[in-house]
């Protein structure tokens, strides 16, 4: 074997080396450039169609109807269903206090689960007996709690009340003027 044939044959291996690691380093560059722009692309998008409710959209679109049908579920006596509903309202303040940690300078979650928690358990436990003076009590109790946080956080015009049979909203549009 001639020695221009042994270098000929080493070169092979070579240039098949350097095009395979030029064709990795590609695939490589390539990878990272597409992960790259779908992560622009889904920053894009949700800050498109990304909607963080406001405090006020929570409460007048998911925490104010369930606190309605709570009362609703227990005054019918439909205790399956107020069990449901508090459940569903614990869920709605949690949800609230993750997406607004703070308002006013005040740990909104903190400050929630505080006022709340008594109540959430006294309501479930007259839930669970079926106990319709119980759930008034505790009903009225959390009722009292959502407007002493409405009042710490600078909302104290909103006030909300149990339902009167005449309407199912649980605001008080007939307060005093302040």
């Amino acid at each position: 074997m001639s020695l221009g044939m042994l270098t000929r044959r080493n070169q092979r291996p070579i240039k098949s080396g350097i095009l395979l690691a030029l064709a990795i380093s590609g695939y490589i560059a390539l990878a990272f450039w597409a992960q790259a722009t779908l992560t622009q692309s889904d920053a894009a998008a949700s800050n498109e169609t990304g909607y963080l409710p406001s405090i006020s959209d929570f409460m007048i679109e998911t925490i104010q109807p369930r606190h309605v049908r709570l009362w609703v579920a227990a005054r019918s006596g439909d205790w399956p269903f107020a069990a449901y509903e508090l459940g569903n309202l614990k869920g709605a303040f949690d949800r609230l206090g993750r997406a607004h940690p703070m308002e006013h300078e005040i740990p909104l979650q903190d400050l929630i689960s505080g006022l709340t928690a008594p109540s959430f358990e006294d309501l479930n436990k007259a839930i669970q007996s079926k106990d319709a003076t119980a759930f008034a009590k505790a009903y009225s109790d959390l009722t009292a709690a959502c407007n002493a946080c409405h009042q710490a956080t600078n909302h104290g015009v909103v006030v909300i009340r149990a339902p009167t049979d005449s309407s199912i909203s649980d605001q008080d549009f007939v307060r005093a003027a302040p």
